[in-house]
């Protein structure tokens, strides 16, 4: 009698087990943020801060009255990243063209100055701090910049609009 009701015990246990586990397999392969190699003919965007463009800000650390041309440096954790797809803008939208395997960002501003390296990506998903030992705008408008890289006749570069804005 024992064999006859462990049997049905041990068979519902394995099928509830199953079960359980099916949800976090397919959990698991469908992860939103799970990195992506960069690689060629592949549309991009560029997000800073979590957002696409305007709504993009760069937080530095000058305070009080902004005079024009005053510089300071980014605040601490502010993220660059590279997603797999397009927004809805087209200057912001990028693609990789025929060779790229590498997506580099790069931070400028309306004033026509060098731009500065931010961030190097071999994967998208991937975020990534921006730098705070930069000389950044202490407000007024940026450009980030997402050049595919190595280049092709067919790469297009994303470039996301930025406000810089102080901080006390």
């Amino acid at each position: 009698m024992r064999n006859i009701l462990s049997r049905p015990v041990v068979a519902c246990a394995v099928a509830v087990c199953a079960a359980a586990a099916i949800p976090t397999a397919s959990a698991a392969a469908s992860t939103p943020h799970a990195p992506i190699l960069i690689g060629p003919n592949q549309p991009f965007s560029g997000y800073i801060n979590g957002h696409p463009p305007g709504q993009a800000v760069i937080q530095t650390t000058c305070a009080g009255p902004v005079l024009p041309g005053e510089t300071g440096n980014p605040l601490p954790n502010q993220t660059v990243e590279v997603k797999l797809g397009v927004t809805s803008g087209s200057t912001d939208s990028g693609y990789t063209g025929t060779a790229a395997n590498n997506i580099r960002a790069t931070l400028g501003t309306a004033t026509g100055s060098a731009p500065v390296v931010i961030a190097d990506f071999t994967a998208y998903n991937v975020i990534k701090y921006i730098p705070t030992n930069i000389q950044v705008p202490c407000a007024g408008p940026g450009v980030a910049t997402f050049v595919p890289r190595p280049t092709s006749p067919t790469a297009r570069s994303a470039k996301l609009s930025v406000s810089f804005l102080g901080q006390p």
